[in-house]
């Protein structure tokens, strides 16, 4: 194994325990992926030995970035009909952050209207909360939409290629029929109330929406109003299809 390098920082937690802490693997195996030069800090080849600074350090490995700051946290919550998806509320309506009933602070990432129910992840890791909410990043979004109606294959063909909506056409998305009244739409834009806007664009307004995926994480087990801690491999999941 490669000796410790001079340039290591003195301060801070050594890489390998970061990695192991991370759920990468053993200590050994976190070495080992240092040593293949396959570990990133701030965009240079780590080596063994080297220390990071939880609070600022940027961590890559294959690729993909690793969350290394302390105190983060990643909930799932499956947010019914009726709760607004912000922290908190002028007009006094139950909030997505309530449901998790805990005084940290954490926040939505992007948004359901108050009338969608389905996934939404509250976090306090705002670089993750940009690159699952950008378009740019290409995370897709998946929905289930009952709609007035029994969509065509015009229509669904009408989806799939993007509609012309008041601000501005939609980028292509993917269009399915489950059942008669029943689309399976998935999307990686999130314009205000987006899926809506289409299918009544398409002549098949929405009677209920769920959003049932966010990009590689689905949870059919998660009832409305329940919530959960993602787990760390799901955390990587998430990181990896954000990663551009």
């Amino acid at each position: 194994m490669a000796e410790e390098s001079s340039e290591a920082l003195s301060d801070g937690e050594r890489l390998q325990k970061v990695l192991a802490r991370a759920g990468l693997g053993s200590r050994r195996h976190c070495e080992n992926l240092i040593d293949e030069g396959r570990v990133l800090v701030n965009g240079s080849v780590a080596v063994l030995g080297r220390r990071v600074a939880l609070e600022s350090d940027e961590v890559v490995v294959d690729g993909v970035r690793i969350g290394v700051a302390p105190g983060l946290r990643y909930v799932l919550v499956h947010k019914p009909t009726g709760v607004v998806s912000t922290a908190s509320d002028p007009q006094g309506r139950p909030t997505v952050v309530e449901l998790v009933g805990d005084s940290e602070r954490l926040y939505p990432v992007g948004r359901l209207d108050t009338d969608t129910e389905g996934l939404i992840i509250l976090t306090n890791d705002g670089d993750l909360t940009f690159r699952l909410t950008h378009p740019s990043f290409g995370v897709d979004k998946e929905y289930l939409a009952w709609v007035e109606g029994e969509p065509s294959r015009g229509t669904l063909r009408r989806l799939r290629e993007g509609v012309e909506l008041d601000d501005g056409p939609t980028a292509p998305a993917r269009a399915a029929l489950v059942a008669p009244d029943l689309i399976r739409l998935t999307l990686h834009e999130g314009r205000n109330r987006q899926v809506r806007r289409m299918c009544e664009a398409v002549g098949h307004p929405v009677r209920r929406l769920v959003r049932t995926r966010i990009g590689p994480l689905t949870d059919r087990r998660l009832k409305p109003g329940a919530w959960r801690d993602l787990t760390t491999e799901e955390v990587r999941s998430l990181e990896r299809a954000s990663s551009s």
